[in-house]
């Protein structure tokens, strides 16, 4: 009599030769390619694929550069909206007698050169600070993605007409220029210096969307969709635009503290903002005689800006990672 086999236990590898372990093999894969939450690697808890903005937001909220810069941001926000949440006063109201005196009770900054609480101004100034650098970064964004999309996607002369353009734009200084065209303008309001911003900073949103575009162009789905019949606008929006869109993201978020420091700079010269509006660049420039007598008129605003333009750079720096696979 043939001598008997004993049983086998649960995930055994049967006698039977390549089959069981062919199938011990598959079930270690894929317990081996089981994601944290329970779906295989790239999924989510459901099962689903995550797409590249579901696996960028997982892990921003895991990057404490990310929620620092952002919690910066958003107080920024809220004080530019509502300022008087924090600050009483009116940062028009001055008194000479108390004219470069340091700090005093009610007063923590204390008194600029005509009296007028440093306080209250620090705090209003991130309005126009915010306003500016958020307006400037949005129109250069959407002029900049549009035409360098339309000269990615469509190359020919429409490309090379815009390359040349772009180059003559990048060969003005942008101090100098601000200095030159803003000179001119009397207006008392934000407008000219958003336009003046947007005038100068599309050529880079435009060279990067381009690059993307003809990237995204080149990959097998859109030339399926173009197999398809899909129109021009369709292949455009809905199959470039989404995956051409992060570069632009990034470059834009960490130009927004650019564009808020070259206010500064452009106020303090004297050709930005100019009085009554409140603005850090503004009394930056009114503090700088009097900083050895009374440094605390240039120490406040000077440092709001500077804690300003590296919360937007480090909030770039960490959407730049999350949205660039190559970092991750």
């Amino acid at each position: 009599m043939p001598e008997q086999q004993p049983p086998y236990e649960d995930n055994a590898i049967a006698p039977t030769g390549a089959g069981g372990a062919a199938d011990l093999a598959m079930s270690e894969g894929e317990t081996l390619e089981k994601a944290p939450g329970g779906g295989p690697l790239g999924t989510g808890p459901s099962g689903k694929p995550r797409s590249l903005w579901s696996d960028a937001w997982r892990g921003l909220r895991r990057n404490p550069v990310f929620i620092v810069s952002a919690l910066v941001i958003l107080f920024l926000v809220v004080i530019s909206i509502w300022p008087s949440l924090i600050a009483s006063g009116n940062p028009l109201s001055c008194d000479l007698a108390k004219a470069q005196q340091g700090s005093q009770p009610g007063h923590p900054f204390g008194f600029n050169g005509q009296g007028c609480d440093v306080y209250t101004r620090t705090v209003y100034g991130a309005r126009t600070s915010v306003t500016v650098g958020v307006c400037a970064t949005l129109g250069v964004a959407i002029l900049g993605s549009v035409l360098g999309s339309l000269a990615g996607f469509f190359g020919g002369s429409s490309d090379a007409i815009l390359s040349r353009l772009t180059d003559i734009f990048f060969g003005i200084p942008v101090v100098l220029g601000g200095l030159v065209l803003l000179s001119v303008v009397t207006s008392t309001t934000v407008w000219p210096v958003v336009g003046f911003m947007v005038l100068l900073g599309w050529p880079q949103l435009s060279r990067i969307a381009r690059g993307a575009v003809i990237t995204a162009k080149q990959n097998d789905y859109v030339q399926a969709a173009r197999a398809l019949g899909a129109s021009n606008t369709r292949m455009l929006l809905r199959h470039i635009a989404p995956n051409a869109i992060a570069p632009v993201i990034v470059v834009a978020t960490i130009a927004l503290g650019t564009y808020i420091s070259l206010e500064a700079t452009l106020s303090y010269l004297g050709a930005g903002l100019k009085p009554p509006t409140v603005s850090w660049g503004i009394d930056i420039s009114s503090a700088s005689p009097y900083i050895r007598n009374a440094p605390h008129m240039m120490l406040w605003p000077a440092g709001a800006l500077a804690v300003t333009v590296l919360a937007f750079i480090m909030l770039g720096d960490a959407v730049r990672d999350a949205l660039d696979p190559k970092l991750r």
